[in-house]
């Protein structure tokens, strides 16, 4: 595999030979640069003229000595500054991209981040191994995308093209073949979903990228709409689901839980409202109630929906079906 050499340090490279044979009188020209550095003549020519042109080095040529020098030695090339702090956070984005193990972008941005490591400044450095034994990232669970259904995904979007492929919904039998016009791609808890057009409902529907299976490339190309707006379709959403009624939403949460609700953002317009006892009531408005109820059934005993009702009987119904199923157990 050939050694990835970005643009950025053949420029720092080239710029300190020159500056260093303007200083002893020892210009060099391309074909030594390129030589030393592994690359060809023409390349080194184009570097010397984007440092010319582009970044107004005052680079010149000694026809006598055959070789470059500047013409300012207090000329200092424009660098790009990297902090530790910089590359720490890098490193940081590296550990991240765990995250994302199951997915064929996870590969890509593997080649990405590793590119940019190499072009950062040689004397800029940090030790990973400390890295790997003070920080750790729990992983969220998450599905296996096969490289082909990800890829068919991805140049139907960048080619406003329609895809085809088998949908299995969660507790159907069977799958069924989809037509989708895919407009837009969402990253939320481990997990991909893809918004289009749907063909078979005639409406924007979202598929979890997961259960997508024998994908295919129409050669049929489409416009999103002009008046398509992601934000504005996701409006107050909880979560992956969206819909078009909005709710306003309370729940109390006891004296031991309130401090952790108290420590997180859990929607943009929420209100907190403290309590003699403790604990806090916690208001925000939402458009769907699915995922609202996951949430507050996590909390068990400690959080008590009060506001819409709607959202107490979905609630109430999963409370009552669980203890009936536990009483089925144990009998």
């Amino acid at each position: 595999m050939p050694k990835f050499k970005p643009q950025f340090k053949r420029l720092l490279f080239i710029d300190e030979k020159i500056r260093t044979g303007t200083r002893v009188g020892n210009y060099p020209n391309c074909r030594k640069l390129a030589e030393e550095y592994e690359v060809s003549a023409k390349t080194i020519q184009r570097d010397i003229d984007y440092l010319k042109w582009q970044l107004s080095a005052p680079i010149a040529y000694d026809r006598v000595k055959h070789g470059f020098f500047y013409t300012e030695p207090d000329f200092k090339l424009p660098a790009l500054n990297i902090s530790r702090s910089d590359l720490f956070a890098m490193c940081i984005a590296e550990r991240v991209l765990q995250q994302y193990e199951h997915t064929p972008l996870h590969d890509k941005l593997a080649v990405i981040f590793d590119k940019l490591q190499e072009s950062m400044p040689e004397n800029v450095s940090v030790n990973p191994a400390w890295l790997q034994d003070r920080f750790s990232f729990f992983r969220l669970p998450s599905p296996r995308i096969e490289p082909e259904v990800w890829n068919t995904v991805f140049e139907g979007l960048r080619q406003e093209r329609t895809i085809l492929f088998d949908y299995q919904i969660p507790g159907k039998s069977r799958a069924h073949r989809r037509t989708v016009d895919p407009y837009h791609a969402v990253s939320y808890r481990a997990q991909w979903y893809l918004f289009g057009w749907c063909h078979y409902v005639k409406k924007i529907r979202s598929f979890a990228v997961s259960r997508m299976a024998d994908p295919a490339l129409s050669p049929d190309h489409f416009f999103i709409p002009s008046d398509f707006d992601f934000e504005k379709i996701a409006g107050k959403h909880f979560g992956i689901m969206f819909g078009d009624e909005e709710y306003q939403v309370k729940v109390r949460f006891g004296p031991q839980q309130a401090p952790y609700v108290r420590e997180r953002e859990w929607q943009d317009d929420q209100q907190l409202e403290e309590c003699a006892d403790g604990a806090v009531v916690l208001s925000f408005s939402t458009n769907h109630l699915w995922e609202v109820r996951s949430w507050i059934l996590s909390w068990g005993a400690g959080a008590t929906v009060l506001e819409p009702p709607e959202l107490v009987s979905l609630v109430l119904e999963s409370l009552t079906t669980a203890v009936k199923n536990y009483k089925k157990n144990k009998a």
